[in-house]
C-alpha cells in the first residue's frame, strides 16, 4: 500500500504525536509498504507565517480563542492542496489523518481516510488556556471533532479512555491500537551509564532524575521540582533533568527555587528524539508524574514506554493509559496524582534499593518486547488499512 501519514501542526516536533508518526512509518515500512508524511512544516517558512500563523495570531489579540480555529482552518487548506499535489503525482491508497483538521483536509481531497486520536482535543486546548472551558469556541472546537469522527472511515485510538470519549462524543466506534516505540532503537544501555555523564557534565554521584515530557499543565512537570528538596534529605546528590519546552517552564522554575534547589534542576528544552536515548540511559529514574487537567487524561504516554524499553526504572501517576501499562510493584511504580511526598517517597525507594529498581526495569523491558512493538502496532494498522480499502 502507499499511505500518507498527515497533520496540520508541526512535524517533526518534541511530543508524542511526532514520535507516533515516525514510529507507525518505521513499522509500515519494514512491513514493506510505501509510507510518506506531510506536516505543515512541508510548507514554505514565508507561507506558514504569511497565511496561518499571522492572521491567527492578529485574530487572537482581538478575540481571544477565534485565533486558534482561524488558524487550525486556515493549515487545513494549506494541507488538502498539499495533498492533491502529491496525490496527483503519485496516487495515494489512503490517508492516515492525525488530527480532526488533517482529516477534513484528506477528506476534501477525496481520499480514503482514516484518523488517528491522540487525546482530547477540545480539552486539551482547554488546558493548555488556548480556549477558554464553555465557551463558544470551545463548543465549535467540539463540534469539529464530532464531525472528523463521524465521517473518516475509521477511528483509530491509542487507548480505551480516548475510544470511550469518541463513542460518547460522536456515536462512533473507534479501534483501539495503544500507543507502541521502537524496541530496536529504545533499548537498555545501563553499561553507558558513566561515559554518557562525562559526555553531559554529570558526575558518577549524582543521582539523576529525568522528565521527558513536554512543560504543559496536564503532563504535571511541576510536581517533581516540588519534591526534589525532600528528595535530597536523603540523597543530596539528586538532580532532575526536564526534556521539553511549554508554558509551565516558568512555574517549573519558580518552584525549584521556592524549595532552594533551582541549581540541581536542569532544563533541556527541546532535544532531538535520538538524544533522548543517552539520557535515558545516564538517568537513575524516569518519572512520567502527569495529572488531570481541564477533562485531559494521559493517554498511554510514548515517553513512559521509552523508558521501560530503555530499562531504566519509572514512576508515574495513577492516571489515564499509565494504569494500563505500568503494573505497580512489577515493572514500575505508581503515586497518586499531585502528591508531592508519595512521589519523594517513590524516588527514595528505588534509590535505596538497586536491586529492586534492576529488577521492575527488567520486567518492564520484557513487557515493552511482548506488548508494545512497533512492528507489531504496524501489523495492526495495516490490517486496517486493508479492510477500508476492500470497501472503497
Amino acid at each position: 500500500m502507499r499511505i500518507l501519514l498527515a497533520t496540520v501542526f508541526n512535524y517533526p516536533h518534541t511530543g508524542g504525536l511526532s514520535t507516533h508518526m515516525t514510529t507507525l512509518q518505521s513499522g509500515l515500512q519494514a512491513l514493506g509498504h510505501d509510507v510518506e508524511t506531510l506536516s505543515f512544516s512541508d510548507l514554505p517558512y514565508y507561507k506558514q507565517q504569511l497565511f496561518a500563523k499571522g492572521p491567527s495570531f492578529f485574530m487572537n489579540r482581538m478575540s481571544p480563542g477565534k485565533g486558534i480555529l482561524l488558524g487550525h482552518k486556515l493549515r487545513q487548506n494549506m494541507l488538502k492542496e498539499m495533498i492533491k499535489k502529491k496525490h496527483e503525482q503519485k496516487p495515494y491508497d489512503l490517508v492516515n489523518a492525525q488530527d480532526i483538521y488533517a482529516t477534513f483536509a484528506s477528506l476534501e481531497a477525496g481520499l480514503n481516510t482514516v484518523t488517528t486520536v491522540h487525546g482530547y482535543m477540545t480539552f486539551e486546548a482547554i488546558s493548555r488556556g488556548s480556549i477558554k472551558s464553555e465557551s463558544e469556541e470551545a463548543k465549535v472546537l467540539q463540534l469539529k471533532e464530532t464531525e472528523a469522527y463521524q465521517k473518516t472511515r475509521q477511528v483509530i485510538t491509542v487507548d480505551y479512555r480516548i475510544r470511550n470519549y469518541v463513542r460518547d462524543l460522536a456515536g462512533v466506534e473507534g479501534i483501539r491500537v495503544h500507543n507502541f516505540i521502537d524496541v530496536d532503537q529504545f533499548l537498555p544501555q545501563t553499561d553507558r551509564k558513566q561515559e554518557l555523564r562525562n559526555k553531559f557534565g554529570f558526575k558518577e554521584e549524582d543521582k539523576l532524575i529525568f522528565i521527558p515530557r513536554r512543560l504543559t499543565k496536564k503532563n504535571g512537570v511541576i510536581y517533581p521540582a516540588k519534591s526534589l528538596s525532600l528528595i535530597q534529605q536523603t540523597f543530596p546528590t539528586a538532580k532532575i533533568i526536564y526534556a521539553g519546552s511549554g508554558e509551565e517552564e516558568q512555574a517549573v522554575r519558580d518552584a525549584a527555587k521556592a524549595g532552594g534547589t533551582e541549581s540541581d534542576v536542569h532544563f533541556l528544552g527541546d532535544i532531538p528524539h535520538e538524544v533522548m536515548k543517552d539520557y535515558y540511559a545516564m538517568s537513575d529514574i524516569t518519572i512520567i508524574p502527569s495529572v488531570h487537567s481541564a477533562g485531559v487524561e494521559e493517554a498511554t504516554s510514548i515517553s513512559a514506554l521509552e523508558a521501560m524499553g530503555s530499562g531504566v526504572p519509572v514512576i508515574a501517576s495513577k492516571v489515564g493509559g499509565l494504569k494500563e501499562i505500568i503494573e505497580h510493584g512489577e515493572n514500575g511504580l505508581l503515586v497518586p496524582e499531585k502528591d508531592t511526598e508519595a512521589l519523594a517517597d517513590a524516588v527514595i525507594t528505588l534509590l535505596s534499593n538497586q536491586t529492586f529498581g534492576d529488577r521492575i526495569a527488567l520486567q518492564a523491558r520484557l513487557k515493552i518486547e511482548q506488548e508494545y512493538s512497533h512492528v507489531s502496532a504496524a501489523t495492526s494498522y495495516s490490517s486496517i488499512y486493508e479492510k477500508i480499502l476492500q470497501y472503497a
